[in-house]
């Protein structure tokens, strides 16, 4: 019954140092109307994580996916990946990449999903 912000990253990706405080934002601003944010880390190397989350703070769920088991079910190529699923647990949209000119259209996709009722 939930909207799930499903986010692939990884320590080397630059784009995902500006991605984390929007998903700190968005959880803060969403959560209470049922959005989870997830955010999946891809590294092999741990220790590169633990790295990158020491700069940049996480105030969602974060899972660790060296061996690629999480990853492996979805198909995508770049980084970060974002799946938006909604309330039925069925995949939205695909956000690839993270743009700080595209927030409106990120925040559309998010609200629609949130005004939605589950079936």
């Amino acid at each position: 019954g939930k909207v799930v912000y499903l986010d692939f990253w990884a320590s080397w990706c630059t784009p995902c140092r500006q991605s984390f405080p929007w998903m700190n934002d968005l959880q803060a601003s969403y959560g209470k109307e049922g959005l989870v944010v997830i955010a999946v880390n891809v590294d092999h190397d741990h220790g590169l994580a633990e790295d990158f989350l020491q700069d940049n703070s996480a105030n969602f769920k974060v899972l660790f996916d060296p061996h690629g088991r999480i990853a492996g079910q979805f198909d995508f190529r770049d980084m970060p990946t974002t799946y938006l699923i909604g309330r039925d647990g069925k995949i939205r949209y695909v956000h690839n990449g993270f743009y700080l000119n595209r927030e409106g259209e990120y925040l559309s996709h998010i609200q629609t999903l949130l005004n939605e009722r589950s079936s």
